[in-house]
């Protein structure tokens, strides 16, 4: 594997991790006010500016090199970090300006996600890009589980602000590794189009993909509902299933499905790639239908594992196909609608679970949800394009 793919996997990594440290910072430093409106504001601070910016920065992912796009975000995340450990060590939680720092961290998110999927198709050759694409998930994975737990113990034993300094470093030492990275010569591009005009043409090649909308709302519907199951599946386990200590095991127990995904993501025999995004997405259905029958806890757990399973080897196939499919020169344009709709729905998801399970229960809203991922994930095989089987691409030996 060469040097440029070493650096790539090591600053995303540190970017992950950063990513995983946040929300559980966030959360723990302002609670301590007892408000939840308080919590509601910062949080809202920090994913309305990545939803209004995505589409500006699908943009610049395209307009820009993607390494220095990557590298401006991580920078910029590094200062917000940096600025939220500095005001929580000196006073007492202050709101409106961790507001502020959580809005600057959300536009850094907004511009470093659509250039880092671009920078991954510019460093690494389309037959390593599966592979490449697993460990990065697999990266993740271990970030997303390891971060609520470090930044708790952080806050417990030296404090929040303390945790959000260690963020920030971990941004910066993400951004440093981006300075030696070799990526493939940028499209020649004759003459720019002004902004309107571009982002018009990345909604024209998004529409030119019937197999990726399809995808992406039927993406939608899965963090809809998984809204829905983070939302109400916590309450079951209280209520049903043992209590709290059940739901945590579920949710570990789901984590280790995504990871074992990942890794088998790239080693799976899996001639049409969609074919698997769509059956790993309908997985889905498993542990919203087990909780909403209230299944012992045991079966609920394996069908949050197979689910899990499913996310985390639809993961890396749905970013090597992206980037095998659709032109360098417009993925930041069309991937940004992909993150767009993935951040809007999982917060609509949590926003309505509780008042929906007030009205009808909680069985009605996670049998519907059930339905609905399966039937709108495994519909997009009726699409030609999702049929077609891809050419066979030279590989990469990524020892």
């Amino acid at each position: 594997m060469t040097s440029s793919i070493w650096r790539l996997l090591a600053g995303r990594t540190f970017a992950a991790f950063a990513s995983a440290l946040i929300p559980t910072t966030l959360t723990l430093a302002v609670v301590r006010t007892g408000s939840a409106a308080d919590l509601g504001i910062v949080l809202a601070s920090e994913l309305l500016p990545m939803l209004l910016l995505l589409p500006v920065a699908g943009v610049a992912a395209d307009r820009f090199p993607a390494r220095r796009v990557v590298l401006a975000a991580d920078l910029v995340r590094a200062a917000a970090q940096g600025a939220t450990g500095v005001l929580l060590l000196t006073g007492p939680v202050r709101i409106p300006q961790l507001a502020a720092l959580a809005a600057v961290t959300g536009a850094g998110v907004a511009f470093g996600n659509p250039s880092a999927r671009t920078l991954v198709a510019a460093v690494v050759p389309a037959g390593g890009r599966l592979r490449v694409n697993s460990r990065l998930g697999v990266a993740t994975g271990l970030a997303q589980m390891a971060g609520p737990a470090a930044a708790g113990t952080m806050m417990l034993a030296l404090g929040a602000g303390w945790s959000s300094l260690l963020t920030g470093a971990l941004f910066a030492a993400s951004a440093l590794t981006l300075g030696g990275l070799r990526t493939a010569p940028a499209p020649l591009v004759r003459t720019r189009a002004g902004f309107t005009a571009e982002l018009r043409a990345g909604w024209s090649e998004t529409r030119r993909h019937p197999w990726f909308l399809a995808n992406v709302l039927a993406h939608g519907v899965w963090h809809l509902a998984a809204g829905l199951l983070l939302t109400l599946g916590p309450l079951i386990a209280v209520q049903s299933l043992g209590g709290a200590a059940t739901w945590v095991v579920i949710a570990q127990v789901g984590t280790a499905g995504m990871l074992v995904g990942v890794w088998a993501a790239g080693r799976l025999p899996v001639r049409r790639p969609l074919y698997g995004v769509a059956v790993g997405a309908s997985a889905q259905a498993l542990p919203l239908t087990a909780l909403a029958l209230r299944l012992p806890a045991a079966v609920t757990a394996t069908a949050f594992f197979v689910a899990m399973f499913g996310l985390g080897v639809l993961s890396p196939l749905w970013e090597t196909e992206m980037q095998r499919r659709i032109p360098l020169e417009t993925l930041g344009r069309v991937g940004s609608f992909d993150t767009l709709i993935s951040f809007a729905a999982r917060p609509l998801g949590l926003a309505v679970a509780a008042p929906l399970a007030g009205v009808t229960g909680t069985a009605a809203p996670l049998l519907v949800a059930a339905a609905l991922s399966a039937a709108a994930n495994l519909s997009v095989l009726l699409l030609p394009d999702v049929r077609r089987q891809p050419e066979r691409e030279p590989s990469l030996a990524l020892r």
